[in-house]
């Protein structure tokens, strides 16, 4: 039997977590990071210690969302000659590798638009891409790459900020196919030492306004603050920590053990975010 995609598979992913009483564990790897090939070994090692969906960033010069440590990647990844093209095929190997897992691309719409819409959806398809992730794509102006989305099944995900106003969070949470995005603060990805104050109510009012999983992201750097965002969230996604293990020897190792960390963290307490439903 043929493993589902799309919007099915990542809703698929999120309803097995939480009968597992636990929320979805979401790392992120910058693809061609240190170079292609051991991108590919540490998005394998993500997989192994536990990810239930996986993102997979596509590099880009400027990166506005992201930190400095992301940022560092994407520039050793560009040197390293990777392109969108080389991001589809160490996609589909791990597609071929790992049927199962969800897998979402998250990138700028720039290169996407050079690739052209219809084309890269397509190919998206083909790799075995389940959803895109577009940080800099404002959801009313997304109307023609999400019909090219959902001509080939691609889910598409848009992110919430605290300070995000209401109409556009209204619309945020509609245009959304599969979960929401909520950043837990202004500013860009990178460790933080806490988690922010406000997150629960920010969760709470995302919560009254769609039945839609949400996934907390930005500033997670650790197996506790994983643990505090899983007890309000459905998922909890985890980029620069994961990336800040990319680096050196026994990186697949640290990476491994990193998110087998994160994903018992994630199950440590019921989720409780009954409490937050409102």
């Amino acid at each position: 039997m043929s493993a589902p995609r799309g919007t099915a598979v990542i809703r698929e992913a999120f309803a097995t977590a939480r009968a597992e009483g636990r929320a979805a564990l979401i790392p992120y790897i910058t693809l061609g990071y240190p170079t292609p090939e051991r991108s590919f070994a540490l998005a394998e090692a993500a997989i192994e210690g536990g990810a239930d969906l996986l993102e997979l960033g596509i590099p880009f010069s400027d990166p506005l969302a992201d930190g400095p440590v992301i940022q560092r990647a994407t520039q050793g990844a560009l040197a390293a000659g990777t392109t969108v093209r080389v991001c589809l095929e160490l996609a589909a190997r791990l597609r071929r590798r790992h049927p199962w897992i969800p897998l979402l691309f998250m990138g700028y719409l720039n290169p996407l638009l050079a690739f052209g819409e219809r084309a890269f959806c397509r190919a998206c398809r083909k790799a075995g891409v389940d959803g895109l992730i577009i940080p800099d794509l404002p959801p009313d102006e997304a109307e023609e790459i999400e019909a090219r989305c959902r001509d080939e099944d691609l889910a598409t995900v848009y992110l919430a900020a605290p300070n995000t106003a209401e109409e556009r969070l209204r619309m945020v949470c509609a245009r959304s196919s599969s979960y929401v995005y909520l950043v837990s603060l202004t500013g860009t990805t990178g460790p933080r030492a806490k988690i922010p104050e406000g997150l629960p109510e920010f969760v709470a009012r995302v919560r009254g306004l769609t039945g839609k999983p949400v996934a907390i992201g930005f500033g997670i750097a650790t197996a506790d603050q994983a643990a505090a965002a899983a007890r309000i969230a459905d998922g909890v996604i985890v980029g620069s920590a994961v990336v800040n293990r990319c680096d050196g020897g026994q990186c697949e190792e640290r990476v491994r053990a990193f998110v087998a960390d994160l994903r018992a963290a994630v199950g440590r307490d019921s989720l409780r975010a009954e409490e937050y439903r409102g």
